[in-house]
């Protein structure tokens, strides 16, 4: 049965492109709509043998784009800003149609994109090497970073577009081509975005660095984290994806950059502005139908103003039960779930909560109807704090709650899951927020750690990733740009003299 195209395909070419379809055929994968279920376009897939072109494309695009000036390249990302800037409000609307994103966090993915660009863009007259002295006389000593070649961006459906961002616009100041695989619950965005930075690529005269494969693995992504060919793959997903990266990749012995899952938690101390840790963790919590990889999903709450905050929590969490509905709609906080089975996974861990003796205070419900949406739900630890299922990641929106009776109790029950992306304390106290940032480590084992702020929100500057089973990455901002470099150590003799270095001799 054929589809009717949203209007903002026609705006964002979309309804021209080769691989868009009203219809189902052999070799397509639908894009449906969570909030409605209802199947928005057709998108053909990769075969071997397309995805074998792309590749071969990419590498041979690598030769000439590695050559063009760092400066050069930068006006080019520079230029693939601009295009996003002018289409942010069909794309980020796109985002919200096919993911299910409220129109606010929509439009924030792709400023994302413009934010990043901006970043690359000032990059591309810095990527510094070092020079250092030499023991030897008449000698320099010297480090540059050079292009690595074709980067392989494997992304999520969470953030189906600012991640791919983070990786190519600093892969594209840095002399790369980019080889992106989304997921293929988000295929419309990724070929609309990837058709936006290729043309403005395109336009200045440098064709072919943005490149995009779409499968299922077995087809395509094995086939792409085995490619000696491509020398960095950066992996987006769960835990146990990153895993059949990481080896297939270490296999060839090949570079990864990992960013999996987060079980991320909140503390809030006796002594916290309850007002900004309430807002902080709500939106955490429940931002995003709770599938951001920074989601809110355990907290920490002192035992002295347990009652009163949890109090609270559990009102401002019944507030957000007629708020959910369509993404697009004004007013809208909590849009849907991704899928259907996204909703069987959170009835399952509300299940499984409920029967190791949590209590359900808010939530716990699939909303029924059109569409994959689920209730935030908000579920006490038993007294004794033992919740195994805390400690598994589920991306929905379910925050657990648990009492903490002093700070290095708290610190050691976040600590204690196996993931380690992002945390946050509320203090107004210097010495717990600076226990809670111990410089010898046995603060937070987290990659990102906030105080009196929440766990989602991260900013491009930063380097963002987290450590233990989340992988150990960084992308985006400070010096991830490294990771899509070869660094090459290069010693000069300017003098006439064969010197040796430690002092040997070799006559």
């Amino acid at each position: 049965m054929a589809v009717n195209f949203p209007p903002l395909f026609s705006r964002l070419g979309l309804d021209r492109h080769p691989r868009v379809f009203a219809q189902p055929g052999e070799g397509r994968v639908l894009s449906d709509n969570p909030a409605t279920g209802e199947v928005i376009a057709y998108v053909s897939l990769d075969t071997p043998e397309t995805y074998e072109r792309e590749v071969a494309g990419a590498a041979e695009a690598f030769t000439k784009w590695r050559s063009v000036p760092a400066p050069v390249r930068g006006q080019v990302v520079r230029a693939i800003g601009e295009a996003f800037r002018t289409h942010k409000r069909d794309l980020g609307e796109l985002v919200s149609l096919e993911v299910g994103k409220i129109r606010a966090e929509g439009a924030g993915e792709i400023q994302e994109i413009v934010d990043i660009a901006e970043f690359a863009v000032g990059l591309s007259r810095q990527l510094p090497g070092q020079v250092f002295p030499s023991e030897r006389a008449k000698h320099r000593l010297m480090e540059q970073w050079l292009p690595l070649g074709p980067v392989g961006v494997i992304s999520a459906f969470n953030f189906p577009a600012a991640v791919w961002a983070w990786n190519a616009m600093l892969a594209g100041i840095c002399g790369d081509t980019v080889i992106w695989k989304p997921s293929l619950l988000a295929p419309l965005t990724a070929l609309a975005c990837n058709a936006i930075a290729e043309k403005a690529a395109a336009d200045l005269g440098h064709p072919g660095v943005f490149r995009l494969v779409m499968g299922e693995d077995p087809i395509i992504g094995e086939r792409l984290v085995a490619d000696k060919r491509v020398p960095l793959i950066s992996a987006t997903g769960s835990c146990r994806m990153g895993r059949r990266v990481g080896q297939a990749v270490a296999a060839r012995l090949g570079r990864c950059l990992l960013e999996l899952g987060g079980n991320n938690a909140v503390i809030v101390h006796e002594d916290a502005d309850q007002e900004l840790a309430l807002r902080a963790v709500v939106f955490g919590a429940v931002g995003t139908a709770g599938q951001r990889c920074t989601t809110t999903r355990r907290i920490f709450v002192h035992e002295k103003i347990a009652e009163r905050f949890v109090e609270r929590l559990t009102a401002a969490y019944r507030s957000t039960l007629g708020r959910m509905g369509d993404p697009l709609k004004d007013g809208t906080l909590v849009g849907p779930l991704v899928s259907r089975m996204a909703v069987e996974q959170f009835q399952d861990a509300v299940k499984a909560a409920r029967a190791q003796g949590g209590q359900v205070l808010v939530g716990g419900e699939a909303a029924g109807g059109k569409g994959y949406f689920v209730q935030p739900t908000l579920i006490r630890a038993p007294r004794d704090n033992r919740l195994p299922i805390a400690s598994h990641e589920t991306f929905a929106p379910i925050l657990y709650v648990f009492t903490y009776a002093d700070i290095d109790q708290a610190i050691a029950m976040q600590n204690s899951v196996d993931q380690g992306l992002s945390s946050a304390i509320f203090t107004d106290s210097i010495r717990v927020s600076e226990r809670f940032l111990n410089p010898d480590g046995s603060g937070s084992d987290c990659g990102l750690a906030n105080v009196n702020c929440g766990t989602s929100g991260a900013e491009i500057g930063g380097a963002f990733g987290g450590e233990k089973d989340t992988g150990g990455g960084r992308e985006s901002g400070s010096d991830s740009w490294k990771a899509y470099m070869r660094r090459q150590t290069s010693a000069i003799n300017f003098g006439g003299g064969f010197e040796l270095a430690q002092g040997i001799t070799f006559e």
